[in-house]
C-alpha cells in the first residue's frame, strides 16, 4: 500500500511544488501511496487537516492530543487557498501553494527555536491514475533545514519522526479514501 521512500518517475523523484522554499534542505523525504479514489475526493481530506479541525489522520495521541481524526468531510474546515493558516497545535503552518485538486503545500515560517533557525515544508501532489482518473497517486515530500549547533543531526531526527507520522497519515488517508490500489 505505502511505498517508502517514493522513487522513480512520477513518484516524487523530480521537482515538487514548494521545493523552492527550502533550496538546500538537510532532509528531503518522499513517500507515496496509490488510492482508489479520484483526486478531488482525496484533496478534500487534505484540505481539512489541522489541529482543532480534522486532525492529521496519523497518531492522534501525538499530533491531535488524543482527539480522533475526522472520519468524514467537513466543508467548514476546507482550506480555500494559499495564504491561510492551519493550526498544528502550538505552531501554525502557512498554506503556501494551493491548486485544487493538484497540490497543497504547508510550511512553517522561518522560526527561531532555542538558538536554531528551522525551516519545514510538507508538500502533497495528487496525480490521476487510470484512464478515467478514478484513482489517485498521492506523493508527499517533507523538506527540513535546521541551522545552528548540531543542525544537520537535529534535521535528521525531525525527518525520522516526521517519516513515521507521514507513513501513518498515508495509511489513515487510505482508510478514509477507500482501498489502496497497487501501482
Amino acid at each position: 500500500m505505502i511505498d517508502q521512500p517514493a522513487v522513480g518517475g512520477g513518484d516524487g523523484s523530480g521537482p515538487m511544488p514548494g521545493d523552492e522554499l527550502i533550496t538546500e534542505p538537510h532532509v528531503s523525504n518522499d513517500r507515496a501511496v496509490s488510492l482508489g479514489a479520484p483526486r478531488e475526493d482525496v484533496f478534500a481530506w487534505l484540505a481539512q487537516m489541522g489541529f482543532g479541525r480534522a486532525g492529521w489522520y496519523s497518531y492522534d495521541w501525538i499530533d491531535n492530543l488524543g482527539r480522533r481524526s475526522a472520519d468524514r468531510i467537513h466543508p467548514e474546515w476546507q482550506v480555500r487557498g494559499a495564504g491561510e493558516q492551519i493550526s498544528g497545535g502550538p505552531i501554525a503552518f502557512d498554506v503556501t501553494h494551493y491548486r485544487r485538486p493538484d497540490h497543497l503545500v504547508l510550511a512553517l515560517p522561518d522560526r527561531r527555536v532555542v538558538g536554531h533557525r528551522l525551516w519545514f515544508t510538507l508538500a502533497y501532489r495528487l496525480e490521476p491514475l487510470g484512464s478515467e482518473g478514478a484513482a489517485t497517486r498521492l506523493v508527499t515530500r517533507a523538506r527540513i533545514r535546521i541551522d545552528g549547533p548540531a543542525g544537520r543531526a537535529m534535521s535528521a531526527g525531525l525527518g525520522w519522526g516526521d517519516g513515521i507520522m507521514v507513513r501513518r497519515q498515508l495509511r489513515g488517508l487510505a482508510m478514509r479514501c477507500g482501498t489502496a490500489v497497487s501501482g
